[in-house]
């Protein structure tokens, strides 16, 4: 059987203030080219369909469209609720549209229950695990601890245990929305950290023949059967060195797995350029990012005058302008942004802590930290679902 894995479409997101939506849809009509082209049978979207719970009308207007076009194939299609998905709202209509081959998983209660297609050589069972937000399945699921590993664990559990109950030789394919130890963060994921925590071990998914990995935004493989395909657009300038695609996947008559990365058209490059400003205009190594989108790190000592003005003269693309001068880490005047740059939440509370007191958390008061936040996290996330 052949699949597809796609995932973190995003759709209704900007970057820095330009409009998607037109590579959006590039990217659906390059998907459904893919699918007839090289003769899919399958195609899994591992979440975040969405860029948030209540998205525009025109990126439903897409969604919709996608959906179209894949059902007009005839290609079943599997795909989950993400973290920045509405759930429930993903999931309307659910059963009716399955009618048509596009099977939307969105209820914890459910990972259990695969699709199953078959091919030439039998069954293939489809487990999705919508994104699992720990505080608000951990109950679902029988767990005591509300942490990643825990839900991902016991949603693992039910999937093994309905593929026991099939005929030797099914094959299984697991869609899930986590961070997966091994994988690379980018700066446009929204982080999903419980408990201080926020990866799980690649060992959850043992025992499946390929999980199809969506969360972050980097195209990875963790192990052969554990992959992320990521998103198929740059969300963010971390991400400027991606190569964004899609796994197009063979699972054989055995259930072993070859695996083909199928390039996404891109709009327009990324670039992060970084020096004096009169160097980066005048520096003819950068002519190849004239026409990119660009993010510019000026490191003069002093600000100098009209910058944006000036850089997009020669990168008229300029989306991103960042001041950062040439100091000594230890140097006073190194900006507040640098010295937070890479800190957690919980790191930066406990460093606030020791300037006010004198001295750090101790380990009692950094639980009731971590606790403080994931119980803001949490509401967070019911509030922009109720919405």
């Amino acid at each position: 059987m052949r699949l597809l894995h796609t995932s973190d479409w995003h759709l209704g997101r900007a970057f820095h203030r330009v409009n998607m939506l037109g590579a959006q849809a590039e990217f659906i009509g390059h998907l459904v080219t893919t699918v007839r082209e090289r003769e899919v049978d399958a195609v899994v979207v591992s979440g975040d369909v969405y860029d948030r719970a209540v998205p525009p009308l025109a990126a439903v207007e897409l969604f919709d469209d996608a959906l179209h076009r894949l059902a007009d194939l005839g290609v079943p299609t599997v795909m989950i609720s993400g973290n920045h998905d509405s759930a429930r709202r993903l999931g309307v209509g659910a059963g009716l549209i399955g009618r048509a081959g596009i099977h939307l998983r969105t209820e914890p209660s459910a990972c259990g229950t695969p699709v199953v297609l078959t091919d030439a050589h039998g069954e293939v069972a489809f487990y999705g695990l919508p994104y699992l937000e720990p505080a608000l399945v951990k109950d679902e699921f029988g767990v005591d601890k509300a942490g990643h590993e825990a839900v991902l664990a016991a949603a693992m559990d039910r999937v093994r245990a309905d593929l026991a109950a099939r005929a030797r030789g099914t094959r299984s394919v697991v869609l899930a929305h986590a961070f997966v130890t091994g994988g690379e963060a980018s700066d446009s994921e929204r982080d999903i950290t419980v408990g201080g925590v926020a990866a799980v071990p690649a060992g959850v998914f043992d025992g499946v023949d390929y999980t199809a990995l969506g969360h972050l935004h980097g195209c990875q493989t963790i192990t052969d059967r554990v992959r992320y395909s990521g998103s198929p657009l740059a969300y963010s300038f971390s991400e400027a060195d991606h190569r964004k695609s899609m796994w197009l996947v063979d699972l054989d008559a055995g259930g072993a797995v070859t695996a083909e990365r199928i390039v996404c058209p891109a709009s327009r490059a990324l670039a992060r350029i970084r020096g004096p400003l009169e160097e980066l205009l005048a520096d003819p190594a950068l002519a190849r990012h004239e026409d990119a989108w660009v993010e510019a790190t000026l490191t003069d000592a002093v600000r100098p005058a009209d910058p944006m003005a000036r850089l997009t003269e020669r990168f008229p693309h300029t989306l991103s302008l960042v001041f950062d001068p040439d100091r000594a880490p230890d140097d006073p005047d190194v900006s507040y942004a640098r010295r937070l740059a890479g800190r957690s939440d919980q790191q930066i509370a406990e460093d606030f802590v020791a300037h006010v007191r004198g001295a750090g958390p101790d380990e009692d008061e950094q639980g009731v930290l971590r606790d403080a936040f994931d119980a803001a996290r949490a509401d967070a996330v019911v509030r922009e679902v109720a919405r």
